[in-house]
C-alpha cells in the first residue's frame, strides 16, 4: 500500500507519518509539504526506508506524474492555511489556496482508483447550544470554517458516485509532534505558562465549551480508516472531549503555580460555544484513548 499525505510536516503530518511508518501493511509513503510554515524539523530522525519527500506546493505539483511513480493507494490532504484566528484577515489567501487544493485533489481522485481521507474542522458547526452531530445545521463562524464547507461539499458532490472517500471532522489539536505549532488553546496556553505569561483569554470565551483532539486520537483515527479501508463517502466527528478554557487552565495549574489569566477584548479565535458528539465514528468501532490532561501535562514538561 502507498500513501500519499499532503502537507505532511505540519502538526498533525509529521506525527502521522510516524505511524504510518511503522505498519507494515504500508510500503511507500510520499510527503507533499511547501514549508510554508519551516517544518523542516518534522524532517529529522525519521525512518527513510519507507518514506519520500517532495519540497514543493500542492497546486504546482503534476500529481498525475506522481502517481505514474508511486501507484497511490490512498491520499490524505492536510494541505490547508490553517489559521482560523487569522482567517478573517486573509480570507481571499484562504479560499484561493486551501480550496483550490480540495479542488485540484479531488478532480485527481475522481480520475484514478485513490482513496481519499480529507481533514475538516468542527467549527464548521458554530455556535449551538445543544450538543452538535453531523446532521446538525452549518454555522460557520470564520472564513476558515466556511472553506472547509466549501471544500466539504465540492468532494460530495464530485466524488459521490463511488466509495471513494472519507471526511474527517478534526476538534482542535493537542500534544506534541516533531512539527507542532502554539497558536491553538491549549498549546498557547502551555506555552505562556511555561514562560510565565499571562494566559490570554477572550473575556466571553473563559466558560464557552469547544470541542478538543489529542494528536493521538488523531492520528489513531487516520490508521483505523486506512487498515479497515473504509472509505464509505461518509462524514465524522473526530474529538476526544469538550473543554472550557477555565477546564484547559485548570489542568495547566496542576503542574504549574501561580499562574496570570489576562482577559482581553481582542477577538482571538472565531470565539463561540458549543459541544460536539462523536458517536457516529465510535460505532465504526473505534475506540478514543486520548487524553487532553496528558497532552497538557506532557506539553508543559517539554517546555519546562
Amino acid at each position: 500500500m502507498n500513501i500519499l499525505v499532503l502537507g505532511g510536516l505540519g502538526h498533525i503530518g509529521s506525527k502521522l507519518i510516524e505511524v504510518l511508518s511503522n505498519n507494515s501493511k504500508i510500503k511507500k509513503i510520499v510527503i507533499i509539504d511547501n514549508l510554508l510554515t519551516s517544518r523542516y524539523c518534522s524532517l529529522f530522525n525519521i525512518k527513510k526506508s519507507k518514506l519520500a519527500f517532495e519540497f514543493c506546493d500542492v497546486l504546482n505539483v503534476d500529481l498525475n506524474v506522481l502517481n505514474q511513480k508511486y501507484n497511490f493507494d490512498i491520499l490524505i490532504n492536510l494541505s490547508a492555511i490553517t489559521d482560523a484566528s487569522n482567517s478573517f484577515n486573509i480570507k481571499n489567501k484562504i479560499f484561493t489556496n486551501n480550496f483550490n487544493i480540495t479542488k485540484k485533489v479531488t478532480n485527481f481522485i475522481k480520475k484514478n482508483s485513490i482513496k481519499l481521507i480529507f481533514i475538516s474542522s468542527t467549527s464548521v458547526y458554530g455556535e449551538n447550544s445543544k450538543i452538535v452531530n453531523e446532521q446538525s445545521i452549518l454555522l460557520p463562524q470564520s472564513p476558515y470554517a466556511e472553506c472547509k464547507i466549501k471544500e466539504e461539499k465540492y468532494i460530495e458532490k464530485n466524488l459521490k458516485k463511488n466509495n471513494q472517500f472519507v471526511i474527517l471532522r478534526f476538534g482542535t489539536i493537542a500534544g506534541i509532534s516533531k512539527g507542532m505549532r502554539f497558536h491553538t488553546a491549549v498549546n498557547k496556553f502551555c506555552f505562556e505558562a511555561s514562560f510565565d505569561l499571562p494566559i490570554t483569554v477572550w473575556k466571553s470565551a473563559l466558560r464557552q465549551f469547544r470541542p478538543y483532539l489529542s494528536l493521538l486520537d488523531a492520528t489513531k483515527s487516520i490508521l483505523f480508516l486506512v487498515k479497515k479501508d473504509h472509505f464509505n463517502n461518509e462524514t465524522y466527528n473526530v474529538l476526544t472531549e469538550n473543554l472550557r478554557p477555565i477546564d484547559i487552565i485548570n489542568e495547566i495549574k496542576k503542574h504549574k503555580k501561580n499562574i496570570k489569566i489576562e482577559l482581553t477584548d481582542n477577538r482571538i479565535m472565531n470565539q463561540l460555544s458549543y459541544k460536539v458528539e462523536n458517536k457516529k465514528f465510535r460505532k465504526l468501532g473505534f475506540n478514543f484513548s486520548g487524553s487532553i490532561a496528558k497532552d497538557i501535562k506532557d506539553t508543559l514538561s517539554i517546555l519546562k
